[in-house]
């Protein structure tokens, strides 16, 4: 039989979170699925890992992505066999009804749906109450990521394959590495209404390692990205964009620019939370030119 459900998995040198995530794949309620495991090369147990699960169902490709993960993405969505493709990052897991769940909505005419995710930052963390939200996109799709940002956490995703054909599949260009799958769902948006959120969190997302922040490629990213879009994010007003290099400029201690974002940030009448943390930072800005100018 056929997948239905391919499952592409980007990995590289992470063996041991990688059995973990596989293992939350073979604990599926629903079994009609493979899993492409697109490696790039590791030089760890990977292979040992794949081929000791014992699971016909798994398969290992690789390549040479040069650190552009939706290199690796795009092999796999080519090399998938079934209806629906659903990523899965290698040191993220699933909880046993995410494949069930998630297909009963595609098979109610959906052609993307996702979910919130449970942040684990430790091993045999035992309280579980953080996590990485999504929200509901109001149509028109495109406008609401447009204007309030990604809403999709890429290993809850799972997409008709025909939908990431018409669209190129990712981008490899390497400077929006990092955001990817932000312009796929921005390209797709422009061609389907049909997102939908499944209101649970049916999986998990690891920040232990391997997340690092890197506030300089964000604010080079963000440029691309706005350049790419300019004419949709000079038509409207743009907080969360603002924020996000503001917040980045204030990491890497350029407090005149940050200011200068952040301020940007106030005028556009973002959210309490967003408000309070802007305004935080834009008081620290403030007492740092008080104590260099004494």
């Amino acid at each position: 039989m056929s997948p239905v459900i391919s499952v592409v998995l980007p990995t590289f040198n992470r063996a041991g979170l990688l059995k973990r995530a596989l293992l939350s794949v073979i604990s599926q309620t629903y079994a009609n699925w493979e899993v492409l495991v697109i490696d790039n090369n590791s030089t760890d147990d990977t292979d040992q890992v794949v081929h000791g699960l014992g699971d016909e169902r798994i398969k290992i490709l690789k390549v040479h992505n040069h650190g552009v993960i939706a290199l690796s993405r795009n092999v796999g969505i080519k090399a998938a066999h079934g209806t629906y493709i659903a990523f899965l990052d290698s040191d993220d897991w699933w909880k046993s009804d995410k494949l069930k769940k998630s297909l009963a909505y595609l098979e109610k005419g959906n052609d993307l749906v996702y979910h919130d995710l449970v942040v684990v930052a430790k091993q045999n963390q035992q309280v579980l109450w953080r996590k990485a939200r999504t929200r509901v996109l109001k149509f028109p799709i495109f406008k609401d990521l447009i204007t309030r940002g990604n809403a999709l956490n890429n290993s809850s995703v799972v997409v008709r394959k025909k939908l990431l054909e018409d669209i190129g599949g990712l981008s490899e260009d390497p400077s929006l590495i990092s955001i990817e799958d932000y312009d796929a769902w921005l390209r797709a948006a422009r061609i389907t209404e049909k997102f939908k959120r499944i209101p649970q969190a049916l999986g998990y997302y690891w920040t232990a390692g391997g997340n690092v922040s890197n506030p300089k490629r964000t604010i080079e990213t963000l440029n691309v990205l706005e350049e790419r879009y300019s004419s949709e994010f000079q038509a409207r007003s743009i907080y969360w964009l603002a924020y996000t290099k503001g917040r980045a400029h204030y990491q890497l201690r350029c407090y005149e620019d940050a200011e200068k974002q952040l301020k940007i940030v106030i005028r556009n009448q973002p959210s309490v939370f967003i408000s309070i943390k802007t305004y935080w930072m834009l008081f620290i800005i403030r007492v740092y030119k008080v104590t260099r100018s004494i």
